[in-house]
């Protein structure tokens, strides 16, 4: 399709302003975090590195970094190993009530997060009548957490075919011999970007964690939000919120390279 140039003009406008309100308010906060005035003024005094000393000697910031990267990471785990066996299940078999299945396992992404908050805790403490701790913000992670690895797994599945595998059952491979040495090899690269995605996803989620951590579980997401409107503290919230988007831009762009170069093979 050929567009005129005015029309390019046009879309390429539209492009550029779209991205800068997306963009431009994460600019600024990088800058404050450099910022030399406490009340984050602008523009700016100078430059100053105080609040990224202050941000590192922060027990309370360090303590919730290390509980999101735990969380995430556990999360993510959980997530490949039941995303992966869903997917497959989904995929390569077919069974009563397949299609109900796979809207009940898309629907905790789907559904606002307060809905899923609110289900979870009530399900945890009242149903279950399990105190909230770091366990339940891993498990509630997890649930949404699953689509992005199911929903990779699944895409790569149906590129995939199944003639490589029925060759190797004809020759006599059971089972997981066949997924060991022909299913999961091909399938690496997207349990890989999944796992990526998954663990994005996790490390700065907050409204699903505001509603299932209990009392000394705090993510790095839950202490920004406790200390974004403590004059004193404001800087150093900045600084912490820059780490939260550089942890949450990696994986994101790793995925994105890891699919993009595969996508170039093939």
């Amino acid at each position: 399709m050929n567009l005129s140039r005015t029309a390019r003009r046009m879309l390429a406008g539209l492009t550029f302003g779209v991205l800068a309100l997306i963009y431009v308010p994460l600019l600024v906060v990088v800058a404050n975090s450099v910022n030399p005035s406490q009340s984050m003024t602008w523009p700016l005094d100078g430059v100053t590195f105080e609040w990224w000393r202050r941000a590192a000697d922060s027990v309370g910031a360090r303590d919730a970094l290390v509980t999101s990267l735990q969380v995430a990471a556990a999360a993510t785990a959980i997530a490949l190993l039941l995303g992966t066996l869903l997917a497959l299940a989904l995929q390569r078999y077919s069974f009563f009530g397949k299609h109900s299945v796979n809207l009940l396992v898309i629907l905790p992404i789907a559904l606002p997060g307060v809905v899923t908050g609110i289900a979870l805790s009530n399900g945890f403490r009242t149903i279950l009548g399990v105190d909230l701790s770091i366990w339940t913000i891993i498990i509630a992670h997890a649930t949404f957490c699953i689509v992005t690895v199911s929903n990779n797994v699944q895409a790569r599945l149906r590129r995939m075919g199944t003639s490589l595998e029925e060759a190797s059952a004809d020759l006599g491979a059971g089972v997981l011999t066949t997924f060991r040495l022909v299913t999961l090899p091909q399938m690496r690269s997207a349990l890989l970007a999944g796992g990526m995605l998954a663990f994005a996803l996790s490390f700065d989620e907050i409204i699903v964690t505001t509603f299932t951590a209990g009392n000394g579980a705090n993510t790095l997401p839950i202490w920004i939000l406790n200390n974004m409107f403590r004059p004193n503290q404001a800087p150093v919230v900045n600084v912490v919120a820059v780490v939260l988007i550089i942890f949450s831009t990696i994986p994101v762009w790793l995925a994105q390279r890891l699919s993009s170069d595969v996508e170039a093979v093939r």
